[in-house]
Formats: structure tokens, sequence, C-alpha cells
């Protein structure tokens, strides 16, 4: 079976209010506010949709299962912040941003904006299970016979199954208000598809597909996408499951249960472009140079423990050497960073990176589209970049160790409080890339034990008619780190204070805990270290800054009138750590592929 996988047009919206009303916006905007009765006998089956009933040829979807009860919500951290009273400003702002801004192009200019009570009432469609989805396209000789239409047309394979128990009435109502938000009324119909009686409705350059009946509203940009849906829910599993597909099976461990659970299959790349496009065969020579086919898909899901909510999710697929999994580097016990972490550290965060790998996996790619006669070009490029390195670029790239880190303790989040880190494997080497990459930016050099200090500009260079630098900017190079800051004294306070043993700081040693002993990834923030209130001063004052910036690019714009935007301006800073205390996240790599797990408490 051919499934060949394009991006829609619209746009994916964020999780949360947004993603129901973007859902119903997409899917099923002009809707009219009646739609035909469907009989008795084709009715849906009044029974949850699961996953694995979905096509095989299902490329992505992301199940919400509902709001939980309100045990789980008063007893759990961030939905207990959600619901407190004193957020209540910030819950209804963002909802009403969110809403009034997610299809602005479709809104006449006379449109009127959703009223603060009409958003609370949309926001409750929240509160019941949806599942979006994308099916990837069948075969073109099918899809013209079932849709009777020109087989060029792009192939738009997303889906909503929305469960409107005790939500009828308000779903009408809020499709009827979206559809009348609409620059140009589409026409709408009434047709038939898998003996289930829908609306299909038509615009310039796309139509949707639409019935409620019973437990579910479903929606469709594919009638054949529509006609599969129905069927499952009638009770009719397709002649391939997703629950046969092997990524999917694959992911059975970590999809299938969760407040949300999401699962991405990476297509085969012969489907990622048509065989149609020009520049098919090219585009999968780099593909198969790229290995992409070595990741099989994305997952994960969300559940609530108690005062913690846990995100679980891996990316899974070949692991073995010359994949995209070389990326990933090995796995560790204790990061060489860490012995540099404080104990008052408002944040760290560490990862495994392999540049040299993502360098070769690029190469391959780049020899891979040359044209005929070019196939040396990526060899000169190299060249050139040796000669201004003085070293080849994968030697370079080899004296990192692959270690990306940085932590933060000023309490405000000051970028002057932040040091970054990378890790090195062989200091002289190190140093001398950077007098060469960094010439007569260099300010001045000291050393301090088995520390070299480099004082550089990223503002300007010595000249022979002076010194003209500015926006200075620091390095401690250590025999097995290079750590960055913008503050001198930040960097020899960190290397006066590290210690022999490596630990993250007392609040997230349990934590810690949970996870594999060798990780290739791992981040804490605490929460309860923050001054929130300087933090609201500092993102309003920024926010109006950006906002004048912008609208002082515009003729005639007043630079007064960029306000931040409404949420920052309307919230309490002392209610989120009253609810917000700690977040830990860390990810290992297996021979299954690299995986990720993380609380927000």
């Amino acid at each position: 079976m051919r499934t060949h996988f394009s991006l829609p047009r619209q746009r994916v919206f964020s999780l949360g209010v947004a993603l129901c009303a973007a859902s119903l916006l997409l899917l099923t905007r002009g809707v009219s506010a009646q739609a035909p009765q469907t009989p008795p006998e084709a009715a849906l089956l009044q029974a949850p949709l699961a996953p694995g009933t979905l096509p095989q040829n299902t490329i992505f979807y992301l199940l919400w299962r509902g709001a939980p009860a309100a045990s789980a919500r008063s007893a759990n951290h961030l939905l207990s912040l959600w619901d407190d009273p004193d957020f209540a400003p910030v819950r209804s702002a963002l909802a009403e941003n969110l809403l009034n801004n997610s299809d602005k192009k479709s809104r006449s200019k006379q449109g009127k904006q959703l009223s603060p009570e009409e958003v609370a009432q949309i926001s409750s469609l929240l509160e019941n299970p949806f599942l979006i989805g994308y099916l990837g396209e069948p075969s073109r000789s099918a899809r013209a016979a079932a849709a009777a239409e020109a087989p060029a047309r792009k192939w738009n394979g997303f889906f909503l199954v929305y469960d409107r128990t005790g939500k009828e009435e308000l779903l009408e109502k809020t499709i009827f208000k979206l559809r009348s938000s609409e620059k140009e009324l589409p026409r709408i119909s009434a047709v038939s598809l898998a003996g289930i009686s829908a609306l299909k409705i038509e615009r310039k350059d796309s139509a949707t597909y639409w019935a409620e009946n019973g437990k579910y509203a479903v929606s469709a940009n594919e009638p054949a996408v529509f006609e599969s849906l129905a069927a499952v829910l009638k009770g009719t599993s397709p002649a391939a499951t997703l629950a046969q597909a092997a990524a999917y099976q694959e992911a059975q461990p970590i999809v299938g249960s969760g407040l949300l659970e999401f699962f991405l299959r990476v297509p085969d790349i012969k489907d990622l472009v048509p065989p149609t496009d020009p520049g098919a065969p090219q585009a999968q020579t780099v593909l198969n140079a790229l290995k992409l086919d070595s990741i099989h898909s994305f997952c994960g899901h969300l559940t609530l423990e108690g005062a913690r909510t846990r995100i679980s999710g891996a990316i899974l697929g070949d692991t073995s050497a010359g994949t995209l999994f070389d990326v990933w580097e090995e796995d560790q016990a204790a990061p060489v960073s860490l012995a540099y972490v404080p104990p008052d550290a408002v944040h760290y965060q560490e990862s495994q990176f392999s540049l040299l790998a993502l360098y070769k996996a690029v190469k391959r790619g780049f020899q891979a589209s040359a044209k005929p006669g070019q196939e040396g070009m990526a060899d000169l490029v190299e060249s050139m970049v040796q000669t201004r390195l003085g070293m080849p670029l994968s030697d370079a790239l080899g004296l990192l160790s692959g270690e990306f880190a940085s932590v933060q303790r000023d309490p405000t989040l000051d970028p002057k409080g932040q040091t970054y880190f990378v890790g090195i494997r062989d200091k002289q080497a190190s140093l001398k890339l950077i007098r060469t990459m960094l010439g007569d930016r260099i300010s001045s050099e000291r050393n301090e034990g088995d520390t070299t200090y480099v004082k550089f500009s990223l503002g300007g260079s010595q000249g022979s008619a002076g010194v003209m630098q500015w926006n200075f900017f620091y390095l401690a190079v250590t025999p097995n780190l290079i750590l960055a800051s913008k503050r001198r004294e930040v960097l020899s306070q960190q290397i006066a204070q590290r210690s022999t043993a490596a630990e993250l700081p007392a609040p997230f040693q349990a934590a810690r805990a949970q996870f594999p002993e060798r990780l290739n990834g791992i981040s804490f923030f605490d929460f309860q270290k923050l001054d929130w209130q300087s933090l609201k001063d500092k993102w309003i004052a920024d926010s109006a800054k950006t906002a004048s910036t912008l609208q002082g690019g515009r003729a005639g714009a007043a630079h007064d009138s960029a306000a931040p935007p409404a949420w920052l301006l309307q919230l309490n800073p002392q209610v989120l750590p009253r609810h917000l205390h700690t977040t830990t996240s860390a990810s290992w790599k297996d021979s299954k592929g690299v995986h990720f797990d993380g609380w927000i408490e």
C-alpha cells in the first residue's frame, strides 16, 4: 500500500483550549446549525475508539481521554494551579487569546471576537475525550475511484473524532459561531458516506465532511478517511489495522495509557515524496543517505501520579552503528559538568550529543544530492573549512566529548548568571582551535592552575590602530570542559567551588534515583528559588520593548501602544510558587531507541 505523506496546510495548534478550538475551526468550520439526521440502522457504535483499531496507514494520532475527576485535579500540583481562583484571570486571557486568534485569516473584518463567556463555554468542550489524527494517502487509483475526483489534488488526511456526550448543544452552537466568522460562506450539501448521512462543506480549495450522530461527532477532509472512521465506529475493523503495524507494536510499552497519548510514525522513505514529484528520485536518495528509515516512530503519554504530572516518551527505531541514533552519545552515570552545579542552582540541564555523527550524516546527504560531476564539492568545502580551522573539520569536532550543559543560579534568570559547558577531550588542542577561530577578538588569556581563562569580544576586534572591542564574553578551559559566561567572576567562583563528588543538589537526588543509572541527558528546575515578582516585571519590560521595536519598524506606529499580553499583566506572581515546586527529566538510549521521562510537581 502506498501512503504518500505531505504536511497539511493547516496549522497545528498547542494542546489545551486551542487544540479543541483549532480542530473545530480547521475540520468543522462552515457546518450549519442543523445536521441531517442519520437513520437508526446507520447509527455509529456507542463505544470508545481505540487507536489500535484505526487503519494501518495512520501516520499520526493524538488521543485526549477527557478531563480527570475533581479529586485527581485537586491533588495534582499542575492542575490545582490551573484551577486556582487567583489564576483565573490568566486562564481566561490565555483561552481568549488562543480562540480569538486561532484562525484570523478566516475572519471577516467585521467579525466579532468571542466574549469571555463564550470562551469559557468553548473551553469546556475539552472536558470530553477526542481523537485527532492523520491518515496517509492510499493508492491514487483507489482514491480517485472512491472520491470521483482528480487524483492530482493534494491529499489532506486530517480527521477529528469527538465524544460529544453532554455537549451536543454546546458543540452545535460553537460550530455555528465559528462558521459565522468566515469571510465567505462555504457551499454545504448533504451526502451519504459508508451509510452515514453527513454534510459536505466545500470551499475554494478544500472540502470537509462532518456528521453528528449518537455519541460521536466525526470530521475529515477526505471522503476515504471519513468512511474508514465511520466503519471503525460501527464496529467494522479495516483489513489492516494500526495494531498490526510494526512501528505501533514497537511503541506498545509506551502508548495505550495516560490522560493524553500521541503516536507519530515515520513513513517509508518511498512514501515521503510522491513519485509524481520531479525531484522524487533525488529526494529519496538523500533520505536514504541520511538513513532516515532508522527512526520508526515518536510516541509518548502524559499521566497524573498524585501531586505529580509525568511525561514519558521515546524515539524508537534501529539504533545500530551508522544510523541517525549515533547522534545521541553513549550514556554515562555522572556528567563532568555536574561537579560544577552549586547547591543554590535554579536550573541545570545536560545532554550528550555527537556533532561529529551529525556532521557525517549531513555530509552523506550532501554527497548524495550532488549532481553528476559535482561529487567532490563536499570535499572542497571540507578543505576550505580545514584551512580556516587549521585542522580537518572531523578532527575539530572530535575534540568535543559530546557533553553540552548549562546552569542558572540567578533567581530572576538573568543571562549573566548563566554558565554554559562544552565537554572536550584535549585541552591544548582545544585552546589552539579557540585561538584560531577567535583570532584578534581575544583580549586576554591567563592561566590559573589547570584552568586557562580567555576573554574575547563579541562586538569587535583588535586592529593595528588600537583596540576596538565591546560586549565581552569569558571562557574557562579546563582539562575536560570549557565553561562560558558573560561574567568572569561567575566562572572563577564555579571553578573554585567544583566538587570531586558529582551529584545533583539535594532536592533532586530522590528524583534522579527514579531514572536508569546511565543517562545521556538530565535536567532539573527549582521553581521555589525563583523571584516571581521580579520575573514578571522583567517579562513585561521585555515584552513591551520587543513589541515597541516591532511597531517602530512600521510607518506611523505609536511606540507607547505596544502593550504586553493580557495574561502576563493579569498574572499574580504569588500563585505560581503556591503550586509549582520542581521539575526533573532525563533521557537515555538503549537497543530500542532514545527514551525520555520527567515529572512536574
